[in-house]
């Protein structure tokens, strides 16, 4: 449970993506998300994710406080990335799995039926489709919902960031997106690119980033009935002063629509939100 250091706004908002991004040793990531989880900031933080291949060599944990509840990430075919699933669940906690179901500009339905088929063979282990911020992704999210409503532990999951300007939406486009998934009662998770609580441009590539704080702020004006213009205004500020406030007064309420994002490096959300008087040890 949140710690009064940490808001129930804030629970779980981050997840641990060290390995997963870094490549850093499995041993060496497994102790450091142990430090991260037994720390003042521990219930900030989400699962550890890994690669699916990664899940052959976990060890078998006992599930103290500390030890981490696992996120598989698919790299392999379906088949081999449900095997994985499996194999890991009967050593780790499985917090959640997640699968990229095409790449831009493909359909997203073919690979998102083969995710259903995956979960549905699973024990009630919720998943993430990432899909594409491409053509179909209104019909992938409708196919989501439909699933979600029979009874399907499933929500989207999208990428806002990468190696070229492309793949960073305009907040319009993410505005869209967050209310699509609004209107149809889904969650989502964002990867990758948050790493700063405001929008900023990276004064290296030029890219414009996201904020993680603009985004929980925007979520929290579209769950209140926010239409997309709104939203987007909320997604490109880049002044914290009027994005600190919403989060204050609600912090002790849950987190609508958003579950969190990844990040390879704790620190930085974390640095951020202490220096704008939202955490403090």
């Amino acid at each position: 449970m949140p710690t009064d250091s940490v808001p129930q706004l804030f629970a779980r908002l981050v997840d641990d993506t060290a390995c997963s991004a870094g490549g850093a040793p499995l041993a060496e990531t497994l102790a450091a998300h142990r430090t991260h989880r037994a720390a003042w900031y521990g219930s900030l933080v989400g699962s550890l994710v890994l690669p699916s291949s990664a899940a052959a060599a976990l060890p078998r944990l006992r599930g103290d406080r500390a030890d981490p509840t696992i996120a598989l990430v698919s790299d392999g075919g379906a088949d081999v990335f449900a095997r994985s699933v499996r194999a890991a669940a009967e050593r780790v906690r499985i917090a959640h799995v997640e699968a990229a179901v095409a790449k831009r500009g493909e359909d997203p339905q073919p690979g998102l039926r083969d995710l259903l088929a995956v979960l549905r063979g699973l024990p009630s282990i919720p998943g993430y489709a990432e899909i594409p911020l491409t053509w179909g992704l209104l019909s992938a999210l409708d196919t989501l919902a439909e699933a979600r409503a029979a009874g399907l532990p499933v929500a989207a999951k999208f990428r806002i960031g990468g190696l070229a300007a492309e793949l960073f939406p305009t907040p319009v486009q993410l505005a869209a997106v967050v209310c699509a998934c609004r209107d149809r009662q889904l969650r989502f998770k964002l990867t990758p690119g948050l790493h700063y609580a405001v929008r900023r441009t990276d004064p290296e590539t030029g890219f414009v980033h996201h904020g993680f704080l603009n985004v929980l702020v925007a979520t929290l004006a579209a769950a209140r009935g926010a239409e997309v213009a709104e939203v987007a205004e909320i997604l490109a500020a880049t002044d914290p002063a009027p994005l600190v406030e919403p989060v204050r007064a609600l912090r002790h309420e849950d987190r609508p629509l958003w579950d969190g994002f990844g990040s390879s490096d704790l620190a930085g959300p974390l640095t951020d939100l202490r220096q704008l008087g939202l955490l403090a040890a």
